[in-house]
């Protein structure tokens, strides 16, 4: 294989990573149990967090939900590394330094 068509593949491939990184970062992820909705972007940026107001809640339940929190924004994280996982892991280390 020649230089410029060396070059050729790896524009695309890096434009194709992008592509992926870009449609991962605009997606938008939710973790969520019976008190607590958070929604995050694939930034891991945390968009709204959502509190079921169903429930009334007195000082007792403050430690429970802030665990309910941790858990929701835990189970949206999780999300967004298998999406990444799922589009960016195929590229493997072909360009490292570029995420």
């Amino acid at each position: 294989m020649n230089m410029q068509a060396l070059m050729k593949q790896a524009q695309k491939l890096q434009k194709d990573m992008l592509s992926a990184k870009e449609e991962i970062d605009n997606t938008l992820f939710v973790g969520e149990n019976s008190l607590v909705k958070i929604t995050m972007k694939g930034t891991r940026e945390v968009i709204k967090v959502e509190i079921n107001s169903e429930d009334s809640l007195d000082k007792d339940d403050i430690e429970m939900l802030q665990d309910m929190i941790l858990v929701a924004t835990n189970e949206a994280t999780a999300k967004i590394d298998k999406m990444t996982e799922d589009k960016l892991g195929k590229y493997g280390n072909s360009m490292p330094g570029l995420f």
